[in-house]
Formats: C-alpha cells, structure tokens, sequence
C-alpha cells in the first residue's frame, strides 16, 4: 500500500478524528498489560506489543516508517511539568516524541504564554516509549511526529495526578456542529493555533471544520499559516500538531507538503458540513472489524526498535 493511499485512509478514519479518545478519563494506579501467551505469534498486533513497552529503546534517535505506519529509536520524554506546560493523562505514558517534537512543544508552550497570555498548555497525548500502533485511540502518532494539545489553557497552578486523569478539557464546538461555541471560543484560541502552524517544522495542524471556519473568519494580516490547518473528524476538545520528518531520519517517511490554498472558500467545507459527516447513519449491519496490524506490516527496522534494550 502506498504512502498516500495509507494517509487518505487516515483521513478518513473516524477513529482518528476522536484522536486517542482525549476526554477518556485514565486512573491514577494503572495496572499493567498482562504477559502475552505467544509474543511471536505472527498474527498479534504489533500494538499488543509496542503497548507493553514503558521505556524507548536505547538506539540513535530514528522516527521509521509513516506517521500511521511506523515506530521510533531513542525517543524522549517530555517531561511532565515546565514552566509554560504539563502534561496530561499520565497513566497512557504516552509523552514520548522525537527530541524535534519534545523541542517544539516546550518552545510553543512558552510563545502561546507570550502571545496569548496563557499560563501554559495542557499536553495530551504524544506517542508511546517506541511509538508503534496503539492499543487504544490513534491511528496514527505512531512515529513520535505528533501530539495533541488541548484547546483549555492550563490553570495557573500545578494540577494533581488525579486531575490529570479525571478532568476534562472543554468542548469548543457548537452543538449543531456547524461553527465554535462563542461561550467557549476566544482569540486567544487563535494566536495559539497560529504560534503552532507559523512554527517551520510543523506540517499539519488537525482541528474540528468548526474550528477552521472560526480560524478562516477570524484571522488577519499574513493568513499563509491557515494552508496548514486542515479540518478533521472530531478534534474539537484539543488540536493535532505534526512536524516533518526530521534531519537524519533516513527511514521517515514524509506526506505531501500542503497546498498554498487557505482553505477557507465555501467548497473546501462542503464535505465537512454535509449531512452524512454530521449525522452519520448506522449500517444496519456493523461492519467486521479489521484485522490489527501486525509487526510484519511495520518497517523491517521496527522490530529492531522493539528487541532493543
């Protein structure tokens, strides 16, 4: 399957859109996976295996393979507390990213206190200690090239481990789905959106259609950033950054660079607006579910990533 095929799948994927499943509550005593019976069994999904992984491997820094297909060597943590951030649900242990991302976040959550007078942002998910498909949420942020951040700023104070697990972030998206919550929606969501989308490294920013119509409305000046800003199915608690491959990841496999479109003109919207994607029917008979992914369908190099230390 190509690269392209495989990110237009992704595209499509309401899986993805609910991304991780943010407003899913963790637990402050996680209990570890138990043992599998057979971890050579073929058939597994490699996210079985990749999920029971809690620390990175101990190679030269790599992300390998697509962001939906792949894995990471030398990940790092983003440690969960700086002075313009904090990470959230720590029980998923999913704040792992390639040094570029933990770079990134640290510098966006420094100039989003700056530009838009938020004490800091509330991180979500990034990617496992090896990324690699996950057990739950999703489909991709699986190459240490993602993470979501939520679209609440963070308190002025240091949130409890049970906070992180139990609070939820706040719906920006109007109940009809056709626009923001104007209760809920600032500016300052904005210059957030805008700080991440004007960073070089970023590639794509994934929101809710709601919230790049709010942004297609809203911004002035230079509206170049808005071509990085691509509507996506759910999104509408947090917002998708997601960098290039970085300098020395031979094995990365990179996406389409975006069009110079804005994407702010009426057609761009029509899909997302339409009465299918807002009120999506029931088949009458639930499809089979697709087999998981398995080692054999990641890059030969992840099974390195996964054997190492």
């Amino acid at each position: 399957m190509t690269t392209r095929l495989i990110f237009a799948l992704l595209l499509m994927s309401p899986m993805l859109a609910h991304g991780a499943m943010a407003q899913d509550k963790g637990s402050v005593d996680p209990k570890p996976l138990p043992p599998l019976a057979n971890p050579n069994d073929p058939h597994i999904g490699a996210k079985e295996l990749f999920g029971r992984k809690v620390l990175p491997a101990r190679l030269p820094t790599q992300a390998i393979g697509f962001y939906a297909k792949g894995c990471i060597a030398g990940a790092e943590a983003l440690p969960i507390n700086g002075d313009t951030w904090q990470v959230m649900r720590l029980s998923r242990n999913r704040n792992w990213a390639h040094p570029d991302m933990v770079a990134l976040l640290e510098r966006l959550s420094a100039r989003a206190h700056k530009v838009a007078g938020w004490p800091g942002l509330l991180v979500g998910d990034m990617s496992q200690p090896r990324g690699g498909p996950m057990i739950t949420g999703h489909a991709s942020h699986q190459v240490g090239l993602d993470a979501d951040i939520w679209l609440t700023p963070m308190p002025n104070r240091r949130l409890s481990r049970n906070e992180r697990e139990e609070m939820s972030a706040v719906m920006m998206v109007r109940r009809d789905r056709l626009d923001i919550d104007p209760a809920a929606w600032t500016p300052s969501h904005l210059s957030v959106i805008r700080a991440a989308a004007q960073e070089p490294s970023v590639e794509r920013i994934f929101v809710n259609a709601a919230i790049k119509k709010a942004l297609c409305r809203e911004a002035k000046g230079d509206r170049s950033w808005l071509s990085k800003v691509r509507p996506m199915y759910g999104h509408d608690y947090h917002f998708h950054v997601r960098i290039k491959c970085p300098l020395g990841s031979t094995a990365c496999e990179p996406q389409p660079p975006p069009t110079d479109s804005e994407g702010c003109a009426a057609s761009d919207f029509a899909y997302w607006f339409s009465d299918s994607v807002l009120h999506p029917r029931q088949p009458a008979t639930p499809p089979k579910p697709k087999p998981p992914m398995t080692l054999a369908e990641l890059p030969p190099a992840c099974r390195q990533v996964l054997a190492a230390p």
